[in-house]
Parts: structure tokens; sequence; C-alpha cells
């Protein structure tokens, strides 16, 4: 199946699922609750309504370059995995920036005031493979 090239602003992730063993859908597993995830997910937006108060934005996904540079503080270890990945992945800025924003995002859920190389690693796994 071919992918359609489009130039929509809508998407800054993108995830491949792998078919599941019937074995893995039909044993027990544990998981939180909606209710738990959805508490997790408005507090991060929470979080990022207060970091934005005063600016034109509500979300990370909207940030600027210069949005970008004032709320997204990167630690060594991250800019050499972003380093890396714009080498072996061939990331466009775009790319990169969208990059940024989601981690930012991923520190949020987890409750991180600081986006760490772990948040950085799973933003890129999200990265389409067939760009």
């Amino acid at each position: 199946m071919k992918r359609k090239k489009t130039h929509d602003r809508g998407v800054d992730m993108h995830i491949s699922v792998p078919a599941v063993k019937v074995e893995k859908l039909t044993s027990q597993f544990k998981s939180d609750p909606s209710a738990t995830i959805q508490k997790r997910v408005q507090k991060a937006r929470d979080v990022q309504l207060k970091r934005f108060k005063g600016q034109k934005i509500t979300s990370n996904a909207e940030m600027n370059n210069k949005q970008l540079k004032a709320f997204c503080n990167l630690d060594e270890q991250s800019i050499l995995l972003l380093k890396q990945a714009i080498s072996k992945l061939n990331l466009s800025a775009r790319a990169f920036h969208r990059v940024i924003k989601i981690a930012r995002t991923i520190a949020d859920l987890e409750g991180s005031p600081k986006i760490k190389s772990n948040h950085v690693a799973e933003s890129l796994q999200y990265r389409p493979t067939d760009i």
C-alpha cells in the first residue's frame, strides 16, 4: 500500500502498529484505566496552557522557532541524539522541530519539567519510516 504525500499540517506523529498475536489479545494484561489517562492528559494540557499564558498559542504543536528555543531547552545527551538522528534519518529542519515538539509533549505527559533524552528517543520512534 502506497501512502499519498500530503502537505496537511494536521499530523505530527506516525505510528506503525504490528499485528497482535492471538495469545496476547486473549491474555490478561494491565493498563491504566481511561480515567487515569484522561487525568494525565488534562494535567499536560494545563501545563501547556500555563506555559503559553500571554502567548498567542495554547499547545506545544503551535510553537514557532523562537518559542521552541524558549520553552524546549535540551540537555547535551538529547542534542547528541538529535544530531545522530539528523545524520542517520536525514531529518529536515521541519521534522527536527516536530521531534522536539513531540518530545516536549511526552515530557509534559510524564510530568517532567525538562525534556530528557528518553523523551527525544520516544519522539523519534513516531517518525514515519517510509519517508
